[in-house]
């Protein structure tokens, strides 16, 4: 199975000073997405937690919804031409009964650890295959204290981000901002389906107390990924895009953007925000 991390020889140039050491770098391999034997999706990943980002981009993709659903998922021996397992192809089985989408050119989907899903469809596309609309009855209240204190929480949960500095961070806090799970990987739509995908396979989803923290900015496909897991709270250190507001508002999402020690934006959904009486 590959490494999370490589050593790279590399050139250091500081106040004038050239040396030569080794530097630790972030590992990224492709994984090809099998289901039921047919290729799906290729992504760019940081290695480790494969079976769950497999589940986890399957639950996003709207293929299940459950861990019922799914019989095995295994590394396929003989990936290559000469029958060496290269730990790079996972293949998903169904359980009998459970039926797979139609495999076509224009599903097969290809992502990136910069864009994640490229050319993916619209809003009608999440509405169509969301099986956890987000349900929390009552609402998730969180105070922005609660969620001022949650980024230092995560930091302090990334391990790997300590000896690279190049990786994205998805976690799941419960609604009193306890740390669920922290998932780390170059592309932080793998490290959200690496926490999705583990949640499928502990019998979690819907993910409906919960708030969804990640490293970077709230993409539409960051905000999809916490619909189709009927998450109630994305929230983002930086900028939220116009689609990710878009789909939160119709979906019933709470967005937050900008969480920036005792500041953030919330874009949608702030019904769930608990602001002390006369604060508008």
């Amino acid at each position: 199975m590959g490494r999370v991390t490589e050593r790279r020889r590399t050139l250091r140039i500081r106040d004038g000073a050239v040396s030569s050491r080794a530097d630790t770098l972030v590992a990224e391999e492709p994984l090809e997405i099998r289901l039921n034997g047919k290729p799906l999706a290729i992504t760019m990943r940081t290695p480790g937690d494969d079976f769950a980002l497999a589940a986890g981009f399957l639950v996003s993709e709207g293929v299940i919804a459950e861990g019922g659903e799914v019989q095995s998922i295994v590394y396929c021996a003989g990936a290559t031409a000469d029958g060496v397992n290269t730990y790079n192809v996972v293949d998903v089985k169904l359980a009998p009964g459970v039926v797979a989408p139609d495999i076509t050119l224009e599903r097969n989907v290809y992502t990136t650890s910069s864009c994640g899903l490229c050319g993916k469809a619209s809003l009608d596309a999440v509405r169509t295959t969301t099986r956890h609309p987000v349900g929390d009855t009552p609402p998730v209240r969180v105070t922005p204290e609660l969620l001022s204190a949650l980024p230092d929480r995560l930091r302090a949960a990334q391990k790997v981000f300590d000896r690279t500095g190049g990786l994205h961070a998805a976690a799941l806090f419960s609604e009193e901002g306890e740390l669920l799970d922290v998932r780390e990987d170059v592309g932080r739509h793998n490290a959200v389906d690496k926490l999705v995908g583990r949640a499928l396979t502990d019998g979690r989803l819907p993910l409906s107390r919960s708030v969804l923290l990640v490293s970077g900015r709230a993409s539409f496909e960051l905000a999809q990924k916490a619909v189709m897991a009927g998450i109630p709270v994305l929230a983002a250190v930086s900028a939220p895009s116009s689609l990710a507001v878009d789909l939160a508002a119709e979906s019933g999402l709470t967005l937050v953007g900008f969480l920036r020690g005792p500041s953030m934006n919330v874009y949608a959904g702030e019904h769930r925000i608990a602001l002390e009486a006369g604060v508008h």
